[in-house]
């Protein structure tokens, strides 16, 4: 077997999920994101997976999704152009920026769509932040590291920094962080994707439309997505029961980092995402 290459240590990096937790005192004041804004109708938040940015996550499928949406794509805590702080990434402190975004920005309540890392913090929204969001995208994400794919967490376990030298997105990393510390980045990363996680039975909570999109050959596995699509009040036998409120779609064929890097894939998620997001509220 081969060292663990650049394409495997970013595809676990664009991967990770974590238990929420509930706010205190302490939480950190929300941090500056950094955003752009594409084309007009309902607000849209696109939420990027880990050490990625808006340019490499969403390129080839921007441009659709702005043609039915007013895109507010965002960069997370340490990512891009946006800042780190002091402590661990938590999906929860992210979910929370988001929210902030919102109300800087005059946006009482939008959808959010995110890949990996940013589609759970999609559905972190939803759960500490149910009246500002209308829909969520969560394109391979999970809800409990029990249903990720064996060899995940050992092959993040192996995860350093001088693993991806050489990888695009290091240099773009380094030309556009306010104070880029790749090596902290990374080590932030493994604590994320190392942290046990199982909330799979709150998302009953969650009250918004949720289309959960992955691969057939994703790093979250197909019983999971299955778990995932019932507790988000997804059904069986739409004939007798009518539609679900929340939706599945798996694509043959399809890795965790294909989904979104090979642009035929990704023109097709951003289809099925305009067609979930703009179509009638469900009864």
């Amino acid at each position: 077997m081969k060292p663990l290459s650049i394409a495997g240590a970013a595809l676990l990096a664009l991967f990770s999920a974590i238990a929420p937790a509930v706010l205190s005192a302490q939480e950190p004041a929300p941090l500056e994101l950094h955003r752009q804004i594409h084309g007009q109708g309902p607000p849209l938040v696109l939420l990027h997976g880990a050490f990625m940015t808006i340019e490499n996550n969403w390129a080839t499928s921007l441009g659709e999704l702005a043609k039915y949406n007013k895109v507010i794509a965002v960069e997370l805590q340490g990512h891009g152009r946006t800042a780190d702080r002091t402590g661990e990434l938590a999906y929860e402190t992210m979910a929370d920026d988001v929210a902030g975004l919102l109300d800087k920005l005059g946006i009482e309540k939008a959808s959010v769509m995110g890949y990996s890392m940013g589609g759970n913090v999609a559905l972190q929204m939803a759960l500490r932040h149910p009246g500002r969001v209308d829909r969520i995208v969560a394109v391979s994400a999970a809800a409990s590291d029990k249903g990720l794919a064996p060899g995940h967490k050992e092959m993040v376990q192996r995860l350093r920094a001088d693993m991806f030298t050489g990888a695009p997105m290091v240099a773009e990393y380094q030309k556009l962080s306010p104070k880029p510390d790749f090596p902290a980045l990374v080590d932030k990363i493994k604590q994320l994707e190392l942290k046990p996680f199982d909330w799979t039975a709150e998302l009953a909570k969650v009250k918004a439309p949720v289309l959960l999109v992955a691969g057939d050959a994703d790093v979250v596995t197909l019983g999971h997505l299955a778990d995932m699509h019932v507790a988000l009040g997804g059904h069986a036998n739409g004939d007798v029961n009518g539609p679900s409120r929340s939706q599945l779609l798996v694509l043959s064929g399809t890795t965790h980092m294909g989904i979104l890097a090979d642009p035929a894939k990704a023109q097709q998620v951003a289809a099925a995402a305009n067609a979930f997001l703009n179509a009638p509220a469900p009864k």
